[in-house]
Parts: structure tokens; sequence; C-alpha cells
């Protein structure tokens, strides 16, 4: 009877734990959550260009499964395994990746942690190139280093997943492992499984040309936003008046594509224009100028100068994009780029990088020099560029010139022989890597410059100028909303203006997702590109007698936009010459919905060397880990079942044979 009891006990034992675990598990995602942990991260991705791909990918077509292995065990290990990096080890675990290819072999994807070790701090970290963009400079010495931290890393080609960690993924991904490392069980591995399957790898198509053609990819590119100040009258009879461009840019990049905030380079600059033509845009008399104010905010400058170039292409074509400006009357050019890290001992320093005509960008040196003048109290520093410089850094400005040498501009920015960002095109630059007081003064010194050179009077007055304010509350907002999380997008700044489809700012270009046009459905232009056409559109814009109506029916005049239409439903008609243009390849055509490449055209320079970059398509991308049983322990277990059927067999035939002699014997 021993045996029954058993039998018994060992049955009623194994009901009760089935009943407990079906009560926690009542579905079939009850018993996936058990099993696997979703891991959040950011990826790097498969970008292509006519030459070939950069980026990252699964190799093949299957979800890629590794097991989990901290960078400093890596080389104990002898299959290709998921490396567990920290932040500060990153640049040296890719720097090795590039010289090592047996190390390369080992590597099956890649985790990069989030969080900062406090005692590694890191000096410098930049995976772009040490000259960014060499190819499209307007000079012959393209080995000069602007960029003295950068490796190159993120223009290279990797088949293997990378993932950044968020904080929270970061604090599982940790968790995860140091609890399995605690039970060291020799007969479980864990493993992260990295589902970034590109349909470019799937497809064999690795080059933009051919992904194009297949449509397994989509061009790199999306709206770039002009207003003017104050709005142009396009039914006036009087002369255009000459234009002082001030441009920006609002696009940066990153070896992680959601992760590309680009705070000093390019953000500052952006937030200072957005913050110079607020102050400007409070003036009364503006209509009396001399000169035409306008305001150009590009995107796609990281990825070609994409921005800059297609909105010369359109001035050329005379497209409803440009309507009312004209190429021959840009008189000068005046950039602002990065200038979050203007401050040094105190004081705000800037350097402006002058090209072209020397007495045209002397107007301008003298314009900044007077609106230095006026803001001696805010010790605010401008400075000519070194001449030993080989000529302006990397810049929109460099578009202007190589289209048309005999421009003049001026681009401000933070450094004079080499960026003061040490984590230019980083995801490292962040928030915390820019000065909110250097922002202000460098939107204060523009404006009051703008002011000079658009009046276009030598004598304006220090008083004249004391009248033009930056509010220091916009220029924190800004920098709150477009640099951070919290509040991020959901800030009330924004959503005065724009319904935003996430919080957090991610400032990678994008893609093109349908034709070109200078009136784009809402719904494909990113969140920032948005809010900059509304913001812009609302401060330049003209006050109308009787603004009391919606615009749901459209708005009357040709020179009306719609604003803050996303908002209500209803948005207002305002007098505002504010307009998005496309930005995207001037290498490329869209026509019965398909893109092509077009042949290079001599006279275009810049077209000849243009990589026409492209991102491939993907179904999902994610990744999650969990725990597996080796297979020699899967095989010990097999085995063992096996050997334990047969004995449970010969254990029930004996039971059997002697209950039955037993019960003949009663």
């Amino acid at each position: 009877m021993a045996p029954t009891f058993f039998f018994l006990f060992f049955a009623s034992h194994l009901l009760f734990s089935i009943s407990v675990q079906s009560s926690s598990m009542e579905s079939v995602p009850d018993l996936q959550n058990t099993m696997y942990t979703d891991v959040d991260a950011f990826p790097c991705v498969r970008l292509l260009n006519l030459s070939g791909t950069i980026g990252c990918s699964n190799p093949g077509r299957d979800k890629v499964v590794a097991p989990i292995v901290r960078f400093e065990n890596v080389d104990d290990v002898s299959e290709p395994s998921a490396i567990l990096v920290s932040l500060d080890e990153f640049p040296t675990l890719f720097n090795r990746l590039s010289a090592d290819s047996s190390f390369a072999s080992k590597v099956g994807g890649v985790l990069v942690e989030s969080v900062i070790d406090p005692q590694k701090k890191l000096n410098g970290f930049s995976p772009d190139q040490k000259f960014p963009q060499a190819e499209f400079a307007s000079y012959h010495n393209i080995s000069y280093e602007w960029n003295p931290s950068g490796s190159g890393i993120m223009w290279k080609s990797y088949g293997f997943p990378v993932f950044l960690l968020t904080e929270s993924g970061t604090k599982t991904l940790q968790e995860f492992v140091l609890k399995s490392e605690n039970k060291k069980k020799a007969y479980t591995s864990n493993v992260a499984e990295f589902d970034l399957v590109m349909q470019t790898m799937k497809s064999g198509t690795h080059d933009s040309d051919s992904c194009l053609r297949e449509g397994t990819c989509l061009p790199l590119g999306g709206y770039s936003v002009w207003s003017s100040l104050p709005p142009i009258n396009s039914s006036s009879l009087k002369p255009s008046k000459p234009i002082i461009l001030t441009v920006a840019s609002m696009d940066s990049a990153s070896f992680f594509r959601d992760k590309s905030l680009g705070a000093d380079s390019p953000i500052s600059g952006l937030i200072a224009l957005l913050a110079a033509a607020d102050a400007l845009s409070r003036l009364d008399g503006l209509s009396d100028f001399s000169k035409q104010l306008v305001f150009v905010v590009f995107t796609g400058e990281a990825w070609g100068y994409l921005g800059s170039r297609r909105f010369l292409v359109e001035l050329d074509e005379h497209s409803d994009a440009v309507h009312g400006l004209d190429h021959s009357l840009i008189e000068k050019v005046l950039e602002i780029g990065s200038v979050g890290k203007g401050l040094s001992q105190g004081a705000k320093s800037f350097f402006a990088h002058a090209e072209g005509d020397p007495s045209a960008t002397n107007q301008i040196m003298v314009a900044l020099k007077h609106a230095q003048e006026s803001l001696l109290s805010e010790d605010i520093r401008i400075a000519s560029a070194s001449v030993s410089n080989p000529g302006i850094p990397p810049s929109s400005l460099m578009t202007f010139l190589n289209k048309n040498p005999g421009i003049s501009g001026v681009v401000l920015e933070d450094f004079d022989s080499s960026f003061v960002n040490k984590f230019y095109h980083s995801h490292l630059d962040d928030l915390s890597n820019v000065n909110s007081s250097a922002v202000v003064a460098a939107a204060s010194l523009v404006a009051r410059t703008l002011y000079i050179l658009a009046s276009e009077t030598n004598d304006v007055q220090n008083s004249t100028l004391a009248a033009i304010n930056v509010n220091v509350s916009l220029v924190e907002q800004l920098m709150d909303c477009l640099l951070d999380c919290d509040p991020g997008l959901s800030c009330e700044l924004v959503k005065k203006y724009i319904s935003p489809a996430s919080t957090c700012a991610s400032n990678y270009v994008g893609v093109i997702l349908d034709e070109p046009s200078s009136t784009p459905y809402p719904g494909y232009i990113n969140d920032v590109p948005r809010f900059i056409w509304n913001f812009l559109a609302d401060i330049t814009s003209t006050p109308k007698e009787n603004n009391s109506s919606g615009c749901q029916k459209g708005c009357s005049g040709s020179d009306e936009v719609c604003i803050r239409a996303e908002t209500d439903g209803k948005g207002v008609c305002a007098l505002s010459t504010t307009r998005y243009v496309p930005a995207y390849s001037t290498r490329l055509k869209f026509e019965s919905g398909v893109w092509s490449v077009l042949p290079p055209n001599s006279s275009d320079n810049m077209g000849v060397v243009d990589p026409v970059w492209t991102e491939s398509n993907w179904n999902t991308i994610g990744m999650r880990v969990y725990t597996v049983q080796v297979a020699a322990y899967d095989r010990v277990i097999l085995f063992g079942g096996i050997a334990l059927t047969i004995l449970a067999y010969l254990a029930i035939a004996v039971t059997r044979t002697s209950v039955a002699k037993a019960m003949k014997r009663d």
C-alpha cells in the first residue's frame, strides 16, 4: 500500500501546484510574460547610400538569439554573444571591433547601458567624423579636424544588432543578469533575443538605388520651415526688398536613430533663432525696414545638407513652397550654429566665421560688434574666427557658397578652431550639455544685429537697441520642451500649437512618406517642424481686423495661413508668410508613387558627391531577454525521462503482480 499512498500524495501535490499556477496565469500572454522580459531600448538601424550601407541590422532574415556576456568577460566565450557594455566602455568596444576581426566574430549583438558610472566620466564621445561631411566643404583642406573627438563609428556597417538601453531598460537587464549570476546554475543560459530584421537585408537590396527600386527603403528627409518678418505682400506692386536670411538647423544625428537630441549642435542655435524672431516681432515699424528679414530652419542638414540644397532648388524653380522669395535678392546670410556652450569664465563668448565678399561680411561684423556694445552690461563677447582656419566650419552656409560663391555670410558659433562640444552627433549631447544663459546671449546678439542690418542705419542708438529684449522664460521653455522628456513635447508651449505624437522629441530627420508638397499632410510631418511652423506663423503674423472665425473652410486671403488647427480642430487664420519646404536629396525624383535616382549633374558640385541617404524599412523592432536550458542539460532530461518511464512501467508491473497474488491469497 505504500507505493499507492506515495502516488496519491504526489498526484494531489501536483494538482495543487497546477491550480495555484493557473490562478496566476490565465492566458498565453500571462505565460509569455512569465517567461520573457521585454527591454526598452533605442536601436541603431540600417541606412543606405549609393555605395553601400551603414548602421546595424540582424545578419539575416531571422531573429538573433545570443547568450548575454559582460564586456570584460567576452574574451572567454567561443560563440557569438550579446555583449553588455557600460556607456564609458562603448567607444573602446567599437574601436576594438574595427581593429580586431577575430574579436568581432564573437559579437552577436551589443547592449549599451545608458547610466554613466560617476567614477568614470566620459571626456568626450562623438561617433561622427573629425571633419563632418567634408565632401561638401567649400574649400580643399578637408583633412582639417573640426571635431577632434570624432571616431567615425556611425558611418560604418555592422552585421549585428546594437541597442542603447533606456534607464529603465538598463535597470531591468542588470537585475536580470545579476539574478542569474547569483543562481550560478550551470545548466541554464541567459540570452537576448534581437528583432532587428531590415527589409533591405531580406531582399538583398544593399544600396539606395536598388532598395528604392524594390520599395524596401525610403529617402531620408522631411520639411524645413521658413517665415518672413514682417509678412511679404505677394500682391504688392512695390519692388521687393533685399533679404537678410537668418538660418538654423533642426535635425541632428546619432549612432542611435531615436536618440538624436543634438542639444548644442544644432538645437541651441534653433532656440536662439526662435527667441530672436520673437524679440523682433514685438517691435513696431518693422515694415519700414529697408531690408526684408527671413528666417529659415532647415532639416536634413546632418545628412548631406538636404534642407538647404533643396531650398535653393525650389528657389531656382520658383515653386509654391518659396513663393515670395527670390534667390537674387538674398544679400546676406547669418547662420546660428552651436551656441549652447558659449560660456567661458562667466562671459558669454562667441565666434563669427565669415566667408564671401569682405565688404558685406564686414557689415555683418560691424553690426555684431555694435550689438555686443549695446549688451556690455551682460558681458557678451564676439570675436572673428582665427584666420588660420581653412574656412567656415560644417554649416548650411557651405550650400549657399557652393551654389553662389559671390554670396556673403557669417556663421555664429561657440567655438573658434574646433568644436567645444565633445559629444557632437552623440546621444550624450543632451540638455546637460548646454547653458541657457549662453543661448539667451546668442539670441540677444542676433536680434539686435538683425535690427541693425535690416534698418541699414549706421547710427542706431543703443537706447533703441535696448528695447530689443529676448524673453528668457521662452528660451527656458523651449529647452525643456525640445531637449527633455519632462515635460518634453507635452509642455504647454508646444500643446498651444500642436497635438504632439510623442512626449520625447527626436531630432532625427526621418523619412519622406509621400509625394513632397508645399502643403503636406500634417500626419506626414514630424512634431518639431510642425511646432516650429505654427510658432513662427504666429509670432510673425500681422493681426487681422476680424479674427474671430476659425479656418475649417480655409482662409480667404492668399497671404493667410491657418495656425493652431491641431489643438481645437478649428485654428485661426493669420496674415503670415510661413511655409513648409520639402527637404530631400536633389538627386531624387518622385513620380507615379515611386522614387528614382537621377544621374549627377556636373554643374551641381554638391549633387555629384551626394550619397543619397535612405533608411531601410522594417516590420518590428524590439528585444527581450529570457533564460534557456543548455542543450546538454536538455539531453540529460530526455534520457532521464525515458529511464524514469521505464522504471515506472516496471514498478507498476511489479506492483500489479504483487497485488494480484495478495488478492488470491485473501
